[in-house]
């Protein structure tokens, strides 16, 4: 099912990239540092500095996960201090910030910073922009973060000894570096020049792809994934891991112009105005750099679109088994046979969210085989197929007739399993991984004895990494979750089997 993907994601997984079509998200995320009185005794007298996106009259100080300090303003600001003192066993730890919304909500939590009060100072946080890689024309910079406001950063590359970059922050709590080599990178900061270095940054691959993107490329489908008629539209769409490229679209090699939009940098809309059948694919995408000299990256994994001008005669779809309430978890084929062989075969499902394309086959002989394994609930639906011919003159069949498919019962239960081993200590992120059975649905973490989610997630997918924030004892507990689609075919699994959360230590009041 990837070729029905409606997007191109030509880095990976990994780019957290959102819906298509979606527009940019306002980030609500605010920022939070340390400020001593000295670097020299860094912990002697430190405030601690909240800087919100956007003005707001509410502030609040999380250590440990358990609220510190909750403030309300006579005058809305962007930021507020938050004084601690004298740094001790009784207030170091792990602290996050957020401010307060016109709503009465809060925003995301701020970043992590960890308060140790020792001579040991905490690791800073490195990462790559805009990607980790480097090719020519493209400015990659490594963005190595503190906790502590004007230190002195020092970046190294592993396995030489050699290597070493040094960069003031000056009046920030940040510095950025420029980076011309591949290898392995972490940064650490010093609060003086006779100070003792901090505790390295977790490691950065930086790699050197004179071809862009080519060892990860993706997928390129149409954005509604259908039989198409002749001369209707349809739109493609590709996605690159950063802003600001030049896009191509391609068939068998050669470059397609055809109208294009965009709703931001990272993505363009290739809009196919009444395309014949016999163009029916396959198509790629690929980008480069705003530049002629550029190598672009390498092309997508091939898609098609399914064209049926209907001419030819319906073909006959059947279940095997027979019948139309098959038993749940049982394997269903469905069998679509056509008066000849050489033809490419669609198989079509309609239900709540309308029609769109389930599979994709080409066999040697007049029938195609479509299995269904393990159906549940999620695969009632109404289904036939088409076939067209992948030769001149690109004729297509009408649909069969609809074989309506009904799964009594819940879809399956879904598995949750802990990314951790033993009690998760305060102050960390706990994160649970739920696996489902079916893509497109919502999956939400619910802690025993509440209806509430502590956690939710979409995804496309069927399973996905759901995420307790900056957890404190409050939060410990027996976890399950479940998924769930909505509409009028709305689908909502079972509970999983719950999994224990333990949290190491009780909050230093």
């Amino acid at each position: 099912m990837s070729a029905l993907v409606a997007f191109l994601l030509l880095w990976g997984k990994g780019w957290g990239l959102g819906p298509l079509g979606a527009g940019p998200s306002y980030e609500t995320k605010p920022s939070l540092w340390a400020e001593p009185d000295s670097l020299l005794q860094p912990w002697a007298n430190v405030r601690l500095r909240c800087q919100a996106r956007r003005e707001t009259r509410d502030f609040q100080l999380l250590r440990d996960g358990v609220t510190q300090v909750l403030v309300h303003l006579d005058m809305p600001a962007i930021e507020h201090q938050f004084l601690l003192g004298a740094v001790t066993r009784d207030n170091q730890g792990l602290y996050r910030c957020r401010s307060g919304l016109s709503n009465g909500r809060w925003t995301q939590l701020s970043n992590l910073l960890e308060v140790t009060g020792t001579e040991s100072l905490p690791p800073p946080w490195l990462s790559a922009e805009p990607v980790p890689w480097i090719t020519p024309g493209l400015n990659t910079t490594l963005l190595c973060q503190g906790a502590l406001w004007g230190v002195t950063f020092l970046l190294r590359r592993e396995g030489d000894d050699e290597f070493l970059k040094v960069a003031e922050a000056g009046k920030d709590k940040a510095v950025t570096f420029q980076v011309h080599q591949a290898g392995k990178y972490s940064c650490s900061y010093r609060t003086h020049t006779a100070g003792d270095p901090s505790e390295p940054s977790a490691t950065v691959s930086i790699e050197e792809m004179r071809r862009g993107a080519s060892q990860a490329p993706g997928s390129l489908a149409g954005e509604y994934p259908r039989v198409l008629r002749p001369g209707a539209r349809a739109t493609l769409v590709c996605v690159a891991p950063l802003s600001g490229v030049d896009f191509q679209l391609r068939q068998r090699g050669e470059e397609l112009l055809v109208p294009r939009s965009s709703t931001s940098p990272d993505r363009v809309f290739f809009h196919l105005d009444a395309v014949a059948p016999g163009d029916s694919g396959p198509y790629t995408c690929r980008y480069r750099l705003h530049r002629e000299e550029a190598a672009w990256s390498a092309d997508s994994a091939p898609s098609e679109l399914v064209w049926s001008d209907e001419t030819l005669p319906a073909p006959v779809l059947e279940a095997e088994p027979e019948g139309s309430r098959p038993a749940p978890g049982s394997l269903v084929r469905l069998r679509c046979r056509a008066p000849r062989a050489g033809l490419r075969f669609a198989l079509q499902r309609e239900d709540s969210g309308g029609r769109r394309l389930s599979g994709l086959l080409s066999p040697a002989g007049p029938e195609a085989l479509f299995e269904l394994p393990d159906v549940s609930a999620a695969d009632s639906a109404n289904y036939s197929c088409v076939y067209v011919d992948p030769v001149q003159p690109f004729a297509g069949s009408a649909p069969s007739a609809r074989l309506e498919l009904r799964v009594d019962g819940p879809p399956p239960r879904p598995q949750l399993r802990a990314l951790w081993r033993g009690p998760v200590a305060a102050g960390r992120d706990a994160t649970l991984h739920c696996e489902g059975h079916v893509p497109d649905v919502t999956f939400e973490l619910l802690r025993e004895g509440e209806e509430e989610a502590s956690a939710t997630l979409w995804t496309s997918r069927a399973s996905a990494d759901l995420v307790l924030e900056f957890v404190g004892p409050q939060h410990a507990g027996n976890y399950s979750c479940r998924y769930r689609s909505w509409g009028p075919g709305a689908l909502l699994s079972e509970r999983s089997d719950p999994v224990e959360l333990r949290v190491a230590g009780e909050h230093r009041a």
